[in-house]
């Protein structure tokens, strides 16, 4: 009996070790084994550790001045950032998704190696007070009638080139009465009527009833003192084109290599020009960077798989501009840069 007592007392009570357990102190329990609020607080500083340097990162790693990635905040830029084309506008100082992917993406901004201008409403708003007013002059002198509006004219725009914008005007509203039926006598007349035409927007420029938009040569400087090759590809005739280009000073007029009017067979928003251009200058698609202010205009430079910054004129300002580069209200004179070989640089395709 005794025996059994002696090993009753060795034994070790349940509820007195319970209780014994229940009395450890809180801090001895937590150094004695990690808890879920430890492992949480470890897994949450290390989150912010990991975020603190992919900010970095991003802040570091950004060159100067900040890219250009797409369309500006309505009428200017402002910050740093700017929305991509044909999206919403960004909060100035913070990158679209877009921005961010490029900025994380490693490239190197390179130059252009042709910089191609459209003409009307590029290099001079022409297409209210130049075209407009000249077809309705050439209508006069040819006994017809016919007068176009400005925004009757702003319609039209949505035919590529005189002599197509007619032949559809005429398709719409009929035929002059005393034309003949035969389409190829018809289009004879056509040409007639747009050769005079062109022979009066010619004067009219050479008169300076127009002037360059603002920024077109400080850009075209700019482009040849960088080695960039420049063109002039427009869907109007090439002796128009050229009395534009004429209105730069000779010295960067000369670097001009002409491509328009009936050079290709089908016009804008067809790439044809833009392609035909491409191989030409000898630069491929991607390193020929294009300057259009007109939805055709853009449509055609896309398709030919090229870099478009599109500069607002009066008559395209409400146009459908998704899938563009960049979008701005002018090139802008010294001073007021909005779109500088940089800026264009910094949109072209990656090395």
């Amino acid at each position: 009996e005794r025996e059994r007592e002696r090993e009753r007392e060795r034994a070790p009570d349940p509820a007195a070790a319970a209780s014994d357990y229940q009395n450890i102190p809180t801090t001895t329990m937590l150094r004695a084994q990690p808890s879920a609020i430890s492992h949480s607080l470890l897994f949450f500083f290390s989150v912010l550790l990991a975020g603190a340097v992919a900010l970095s990162f991003v802040v570091g790693g950004r060159s100067a001045p900040a890219r250009p990635v797409g369309r500006p905040l309505v009428g200017h830029l402002q910050g740093p950032f700017m929305s991509t084309a044909g999206g919403r506008p960004c909060t100035p100082g913070f990158p679209s998704a877009a921005s961010a992917r490029r900025l994380l993406k490693p490239s190197r901004a390179q130059m252009p190696e042709a910089l191609l201008f459209d003409c009307d409403g590029v290099l001079v708003d022409t297409e209210k007070d130049g075209h407009r007013v000249a077809f309705n002059r050439a209508f006069e002198k040819m006994g017809l009638g016919f007068e176009w509006g400005v925004e009757e004219y702003g319609k039209l725009l949505e035919v590529g080139g005189g002599k197509e914008r007619m032949t559809a005007y005429f398709n719409q509203v009929g035929w002059p009465a005393n034309w003949p039926e035969d389409e190829t006598q018809r289009s004879a007349k056509v040409k007639e009527i747009h050769l005079l035409k062109t022979d009066i927007f010619s004067k009219m420029i050479n008169s300076g009833e127009l002037a360059l938009r603002p920024g077109v040569e400080r850009l075209v400087s700019e482009a040849i003192s960088r080695g960039v090759k420049v063109a002039c590809c427009s869907t109007s005739n090439e002796k128009s084109v050229a009395a534009v280009v004429d209105l730069l000073p000779s010295d960067k007029a000369s670097q001009f290599t002409i491509f328009a009017g009936d050079i290709v067979p089908k016009k804008k928003p067809d790439p044809a020009v833009y392609i035909l251009a491409s191989e030409k200058l000898g630069v491929p698609p991607e390193r020929c960077a294009v300057i259009e202010d007109s939805h055709i205009g853009k449509c055609a430079g896309k398709s030919a798989g090229m870099t478009v910054v599109v500069t607002k004129s009066g008559y395209t300002g409400d146009e459908d501009f998704s899938g563009a580069d960049a979008i701005v209200d002018e090139l802008g004179d010294p001073g007021n840069e909005k779109v500088t070989m940089d800026f264009i640089a910094n949109l072209m395709p990656s090395a």
